[in-house]
């Protein structure tokens, strides 16, 4: 009954705040199974035996509290960690890493490589800015060195004209 081509829509998987929220509910249904209303009875056996009609409604109010105090703790959790908004942005991140060919990165398992990954790139950057810094440096440094050197000639010239000036006054 679907369309005949074969390219019916895959239903979509249901949002981890629904996961999330089916979890808390099979571990309250199972917690509700593991504190049967047999167990309880059989730990106020007395009492049980005194007023069973009152036994049934104390266990009653018990469980029906207990969910309830389970239930508020709970969104108490995921409203102060935000986490429908995490769940579905994580959702969010996990469907749009379905349509990326390669494969994200992992960490290798050895830290000092994950980080050598990490760190070696911006380090050869680093180091060729330095290098470029370094020979304009140098260059500079070359220019005024020949402004020194073209200095300390115009300096001597100067003195031996000096010099010569003098012995001819002389």
């Amino acid at each position: 009954a679907g369309s005949g081509d074969g390219a019916s829509p895959v239903p979509a998987a249901p949002g981890r705040a629904q996961v999330f929220a089916t979890v808390v509910d099979t571990f309250l249904e199972k917690l509700v199974a593991a504190g049967s209303y047999q167990r309880f009875a059989n730990c106020y056996r007395c009492f049980y035996k005194l007023r069973p009609e009152m036994t049934r409604s104390i266990y009653d109010q018990f469980i029906s509290q207990l969910q309830a105090s389970i239930k508020e703790e709970i969104q108490e959790v995921k409203d102060e960690g935000n986490l429908e908004e995490l769940f579905n942005s994580l959702d969010k991140i996990v469907e749009e890493a379905r349509n990326q060919e390669e494969p994200a990165w992992r960490p290798s398992g050895i830290p000092e490589e994950d980080a050598r990954s990490a760190v070696v790139p911006y380090l050869l950057k680093h180091r060729s800015y330095v290098r470029k810094v370094l020979k304009e440096k140098e260059e500079e440094n070359r220019k005024v060195a020949e402004s020194v050197l073209a200095g300390r000639d115009r300096i001597a010239e100067l003195q031996q004209l000096i010099q010569a000036r003098k012995r001819a006054w002389q």
